[in-house]
């Protein structure tokens, strides 16, 4: 995605990236280094497999996220962020603090 005439505002582009329920959720826990599918699953209670995997999916095609399958059985398949994903960083634990603080407060 990228800038343009239809689309201008680069907080519309940004949570275009990254502005569904589990993205940010999905980069956050990635923020600890590299995780296997099925325990990055586990960090995010309520999300279903199909979700999970349309999220991950969505966040590798926006290279964000990268995807690296184990050639063994049962197949292991590992989550890291790529560099654009590490630069969403700040804003990650901007947001994780934000609520950690409002949630104090209500």
């Amino acid at each position: 995605m990228v800038l343009n005439k239809e689309n201008r505002c680069p907080l519309n582009y940004t949570m275009n990236l990254i502005g569904t329920k589990w993205k940010p959720l999905i980069l956050f826990h990635l923020l600890e280094g590299g995780l296997r599918s099925g325990i990055l699953q586990k960090k995010i209670p309520g999300i279903s497999n199909k979700m999970f995997t349309q999220t991950v999916r969505d966040l590798e095609k926006d290279g964000l996220i990268s995807r690296k399958v184990f050639p063994v059985v049962p197949p292991k398949v590992e989550y890291r962020l790529t560099t654009r994903g590490k630069s969403l960083e700040n804003i990650l634990k901007s947001l994780d603090n934000w609520g950690l603080k409002d949630s104090q407060n209500y």
